[in-house]
């Protein structure tokens, strides 16, 4: 019987989409969910996803469907966004960076979503059955750990900048790299956009609308264009 939380395995048409499970048929997946002891889970906005001070936890989670992220919070309680993590998106202790002592990392669901955990030793382990999958498997958490890895080292950029209006045009011009031209759509919200560059909401939309006035940004909504 399926447990509070848990999910059903991955629709064939889904499991084509999944970058962890790139190169691996139907069969395969469905044959090295237990092999690797992976659990799916599935999780509603707000919900705690992950807690990295809970020692007991020696699994890695990779996001399937929606929206997630990753935050700490210092001493004095305050919320910084540190990672947005949308499929794909790799979490787990024994991937996470050192923090300040005191401070917490969690991963929080952003809209609803479904991650499937899977045991880190298991990883590492080379299966018994010497499966062609499972190398495939290492292949793929290796290349979403790369991902991740850039994803930090661009976050470092943005944090690194002196003002406000430095954050956003870096944040903006990383955006727009990915999204191929100087146009692009915010991933997040607004609010979610300053916890992102670490920055008041207040002072960073004016500094927004200063952008605007000038003529460096142009938006509507959620979508910018770079002038």
């Amino acid at each position: 019987m399926q447990q509070k939380g848990e999910r059903d395995m991955l629709a064939p048409q889904e499991l084509e989409k999944s970058p962890l499970f790139r190169d691996i048929t139907y069969e395969e997946y469905q044959r090295m969910l237990p092999c690797f002891q992976a659990v799916g889970r599935s999780y509603q906005t707000d919900e705690l996803i992950y807690d990295f001070a809970d020692a007991k936890r020696d699994d890695v989670g990779v996001i399937e469907r929606g929206s997630a992220a990753l935050i700490r919070i210092d001493e004095e309680g305050v919320s910084t966004v540190m990672e947005e993590l949308g499929p794909g998106g790799v979490f787990g202790r024994n991937l996470a960076f050192a923090g300040s002592a005191g401070d917490s990392l969690e991963v929080v669901c952003r809209a609803p979503c479904e991650v499937v955990f899977i045991d880190y030793s298991h990883i590492l382990r080379r299966c018994e059955n010497a499966c062609a999958y499972h190398s495939t498997l290492v292949q793929n958490m290796l290349r979403l750990m790369a991902d991740k890895a850039q994803a930090l080292s661009e976050r470092i950029d943005v944090l690194s900048r002196r003002s406000i209006r430095e954050k956003l045009l870096c944040c903006f011009r990383q955006l727009a790299g990915r999204a191929g031209g100087t146009s692009f759509t915010l991933p997040f919200s607004l609010s979610v956009l300053a916890d992102y560059i670490a920055a008041d909401r207040s002072a960073m939309m004016r500094e927004l609308k200063r952008l605007r006035e000038e003529g460096l940004v142009r938006s509507e909504g959620r979508r910018f264009t770079l002038l």
